[in-house]
């Protein structure tokens, strides 16, 4: 059985680490407030901007998987979360010269800048502009020059259990519809299936985009939550809405990479997602 750590072990890591202890792995998850996690998943306090605090890392670590979170929408945060973090966790690894067999770095379908309803995958142009994708950028090279067997999965809009940000703009009116734009996503559960199966594969590819089987129009999603909820449906997007969604992106995400390795969806479809989604409130 393998020694995995989960740096920045939140919603997503937990799910990760309930799976892999449940296997019989060693898991701990690093957070500066571990006391929170499942009894399945070792505490491990320590602050990935403070690097002395590291050092509490255990010995002999098989896998790591990088899965921090900013700690707000700043230039500050996403470089301490995306590049500082990684550097400091890759120095310790490489001071005590770990034997590391597999390394993963969890990041975001936000690195891709398209804005016309493009079709995009892991050989599309990441590009994107702004401190927040840039950090990311910066992540994905560290992780993938470190020497170790290294992947990036590159996740689209997270939602699940305690993630139901669509849900709670349906109910209360303010969701804003704007025809023509394309929204990518997966369920926090298959967040965890992915990474599972990759920290599995014999022979991993360098990056994977971590989304669902079905792209689908903002329009089309927020009526359909609409009809569910027998909420009224969403008012037209204004200028501002327009223009902010459109600095956002607009594209189709591929996840082929993922399915021809061997992954199966739990959650194909945002109908299919939700609606489990639904019936746990």
């Amino acid at each position: 059985m393998a020694r995995i750590v989960i740096a920045g072990c939140g919603d997503v890591g937990t799910a990760l680490g309930l799976r892999l202890a449940a296997e019989g792995h060693e898991v701990w998850g690093l957070k500066r407030n571990p006391h929170t996690l499942p009894k399945a998943i070792r505490p491990l306090a320590a602050d990935l901007s403070r690097p002395e605090s590291l050092t509490a890392l255990p010995k002999g670590i098989d896998q790591l998987v990088y899965a921090a979170a900013a700690g707000g929408y700043t230039p500050e945060n996403y470089h301490m979360a995306y590049v500082d973090g990684v550097r400091h966790v890759l120095a310790l690894l490489a001071q005590r010269a770990e034997p590391l067999q597999r390394l993963v770095f969890v990041s975001s379908s936000s690195v891709y800048g398209q804005t016309a309803g493009e079709w995009v995958d892991e050989d599309s142009p990441a590009d994107a502009q702004g401190f927040a994708p840039e950090s990311l950028r910066t992540g994905e090279y560290c992780i993938l020059q470190s020497g170790y067997s290294a992947s990036v999965v590159r996740f689209a809009g997270i939602y699940g259990p305690g993630r139901t940000y669509l849900i709670r703009q349906v109910q209360s009116g303010q969701a804003r519809c704007e025809p023509g734009l394309y929204t990518n996503r997966i369920h926090r559960d298959d967040c965890a299936g992915v990474l599972h199966h990759v920290l599995g594969l014999p022979e991993p590819a360098p990056i994977y985009l971590g989304v669902d089987s079905h792209p689908a129009l903002q329009c089309e999603v927020l009526e359909w939550l609409a009809g569910v909820l027998e909420c009224p449906a969403p008012v037209p997007a204004t200028a501002s809405d327009r223009d902010r969604n459109r600095a956002r992106s607009n594209k189709r995400c591929r996840n082929q990479r993922l399915l021809a390795s061997g992954w199966t969806p739990t959650y194909p479809d945002y109908r299919l997602g939700y609606r489990a989604v639904l019936d746990t409130l």
